[in-house]
């Protein structure tokens, strides 16, 4: 969990980011019903580039191999966003996640 403030200090010093690009590193766990971290955000008050990554983030990992599991398939990993809508996840970054890959296939 700490590695979300590991990151915005060690990108503090990088003057391209700015104060903004710091808060969505920060903010990139950060739930959709406030139960995430570090700040305990919730709803639009997550910056919507944090939104965007976390949801993109839980795809990839999904759909990964890990050492303790293998990848799940494309469909299993777009049931899971859409079931974690509105919850884990912003309703509309886990849809157009979803509309996007399904139309790319």
């Amino acid at each position: 969990k700490l590695h979300t403030t590991i990151g915005e200090q060690l990108l503090e010093h990088v003057p391209l980011l700015g104060g903004e690009g710091l808060r969505v590193v920060r903010s990139h766990h950060e739930r959709w019903d406030g139960s995430g971290y570090p700040d305990g955000l919730a709803g639009y008050d997550i910056p919507i580039a944090s939104r965007i990554t976390f949801v993109c983030d839980a795809y990839d990992a999904m759909t990964s191999d890990r050492p303790y599991r293998a990848a799940r398939s494309q469909l299993v990993a777009l049931a899971e966003l859409l079931g974690g809508a509105g919850q884990q996840f912003c309703p509309h970054c886990a849809n157009t996640l979803v509309d996007e890959l399904l139309e790319g296939n």
